[in-house]
């Protein structure tokens, strides 16, 4: 009871000293005053540099599938699955990443030095495009093949694009986390910033991508794939310099130390104690701050209490009357003995595992905007008078799409809900359950589609550019489709990562948000070569051939609407089982537990 006062008188002097009541510090380590810090005047630094940065990363990314076919002369399958494979590497590195960020570097440090290893790779790109790559000049264009490339050429260009995706992977997860840094949860108008954030995020991101499918999009496929690359590296320069000027205004969490040892402990903890036998009870150890592992000192400003449910891990936290002894004696061992937070934690993790992945088959759907769209578009007819429209800038369909649902969710579609609804707003569970039900249907439309461009193709060409009298706009719909699924699906789950992940894993959180895309990715490269060697025996051109006027890229997408439904159907039920954390908090004050559903 003692302590418990003690914590709140510091929360009250906290308060009337102006600092933030989160736990969070400004530079130098001092608790961070509310009104010289964070806010909306960081947020905005870091969303405009998510924009700069995002502009960047597609300039590469978005029509990276042409210039695999266009410059090194693979075909439609190799590439599709090249681009399915680098994407999902980007995001296998915001694991990396948030690793580092979560447990030494901070999210600050974190972010500057992957922004720098990013800026460093698009100019190595930009160099080895300009002086090796585009010979003879001209080249590049549709119609205008490219020189056989040297192995070291080609592997330069890899090790470019490779250095692109571990710059931009490490710096992805934790510049949405450090973000949501920026407003005291504790503060209710903050708090409430706080949830917008994600939303104003998200749209930052799109946007960001919108002149780099648009503009850049048309130069590179015009051949001009130097300037396009030397666009994206000024971007994202323009983006670190902005970010590192915001650093005086900026709020920061300590590191918290390597979660894995932490996990390890609980693990080992428990099965030590396999033979003993628990009472009913709450006889739970809570850590002493002298054994190094209150949660305090771990950086979390919140503890987690005990909740039903992986009751074998509570065997960690229970105090034995051997455990009672080794403390008297001031022999802590964290290997025989864990605090109740530091088992909830890894409680937590276990449950956030089977919604996170319930998100991987959505991921398919949406990599398929960078690849396989681009490629059907390509085959489509794509002239307006003398003006032909780049395939991959259709994607800015989905962007615009993406910025009016957000803005149709937040000002017309919650407030309604939350009218009608006695619980209040949608839960971010029940938003990623409505963005699969509209990814099903953009798939189904993308089927519809390819069935009519085949209808309206000539099967007798050799480069099928624009061989299908269809237009390409017929393409919006699945466009539009995919960018309102991602409103209720990606935004919902960044919010639900960001606020189920234990305070000292919120970059853990957000990381897992890009390993869901990075495993779609690598599905899909997966699914299009199973797909492609099933449907090629017996000398049949398959689903997805080099000319996709002899194939049926329709059936794909139809494969992919039926694997999205029964996804959903798993995914109701593992939500209506999942259980949100239960959070003490500031140092003692209890919360009331989450609530979430479907």
């Amino acid at each position: 009871m003692a302590s418990l006062q003690v914590s709140k008188e510091a929360k009250l002097k906290g308060e009337e000293d102006g600092c933030t009541r989160d736990g969070s510090v400004d530079l130098h380590g001092r608790p961070a005053i509310r009104e010289r810090s964070g806010k909306w005047v960081a947020g905005i630094v870091i969303l405009l540099n998510q924009g700069l940065a995002t502009l960047a990363f597609f300039g590469v990314g978005v029509n990276l599938v042409l210039f695999l076919t266009r410059v090194l002369h693979q075909d439609n399958a190799d590439a599709a699955n090249s681009v399915s494979k680098w994407t999902g590497t980007v995001y296998i590195f915001s694991l990396v990443g948030a690793f580092l960020s979560d447990s030494y570097w901070g999210r600050y440090k974190t972010c500057a030095i992957f922004q720098i290893i990013f800026v460093i790779g698009l100019a190595l790109l930009s160099l080895s495009t300009q002086i090796s790559l585009l010979k003879p000049r001209g080249c590049g264009r549709g119609t205008s093949p490219c020189k056989s490339h040297s192995s070291w050429e080609i592997g330069l260009f890899y090790v470019s694009i490779y250095m692109v995706a571990l710059g931009n992977g490490g710096y992805q997860p934790n510049i949405a986390t450090f973000g949501a840094d920026q407003f005291d949860q504790e503060d209710p108008k903050e708090g409430r910033s706080k949830v917008s954030f994600f939303s104003y995020f998200y749209l930052a991101l799109n946007l960001g991508s919108l002149f780099s499918n648009t503009i850049l999009g048309y130069f590179e496929d015009e051949g001009m794939w130097a300037l396009g690359f030397w666009a994206s590296t000024a971007s994202a320069f323009a983006a670190l310099l902005l970010f590192l000027g915001g650093t005086k205004r900026y709020r920061h969490f300590r590191p918290t130390g390597n979660p894995l040892s932490r996990f390890s402990q609980v693990l080992v903890a428990a099965l030590n104690k396999w033979g003993e036998k628990i009472p009913p009870g709450d006889n739970w150890y809570e850590a002493a701050a002298d054994h190094g592992s209150d949660h305090r000192a771990n950086g979390a400003a919140r503890k987690m209490l005990h909740t039903q449910g992986f009751k074998f891990l509570d065997r960690a936290a229970f105090l034995t009357s051997r455990d009672s002894e080794q403390l008297k004696q001031n022999a802590y061992n964290p290997w025989r003995l864990c605090p109740i937070s530091q088992v909830e934690e890894v409680k937590c993790i276990l449950r956030l595992l089977p919604i996170w992945l319930c998100t991987i088959i959505y991921s398919v759907v949406f990599t398929q905007m960078a690849s396989l769209f681009v490629e059907q578009g390509d085959a489509m007819n794509t002239n307006i008078s003398n003006f032909r429209i780049p395939p991959a800038s259709m994607s800015s369909f989905d962007i615009l799409s993406v910025a009016f649902f957000i803005f149709l969710y937040r000002r017309v579609v919650d407030p309604l809900v939350r009218r009608v609804r006695k619980k209040g707003s949608l839960t971010e569970l029940q938003r990623m359950g409505i963005g699969l039900i509209i990814a099903v249907v953009a798939m189904l439309s993308a089927g519809i589609v390819e069935c009519y461009r085949l209808k309206y193709a000539r099967k007798d060409c050799r480069h099928c550019q624009g061989s299908s009298s269809l237009s390409i706009f017929w393409q919006v719909p699945q466009y539009a489709l995919i960018g309102a699924s991602e409103v209720f699906m990606y935004v919902g789950q960044l919010e639900f990562f960001n606020a189920q992940a234990p305070d000292g894993l919120k970059s853990f959180g957000s990381a897992l948000c890009m390993t869901s895309i990075s495993l779609g990715n690598y599905v899909s490269s997966f699914l299009v070569s199973i797909v492609m060697k099933i449907s090629t025996v017996d000398n049949m051109p398959g689903w997805i051939p080099g000319n996709l006027n002899k194939g049926h890229l329709d059936r794909f997408y139809f494969l992919l609407a039926g694997l999205t439904a029964v996804d959903l159907v798993i995914y109701i039920a593992c939500a209506r089982w999942y259980t949100s954390m239960k959070l003490g908090g500031n140092y003692g004050e209890n919360n009331e537990e989450g609530g979430y559903g479907v």
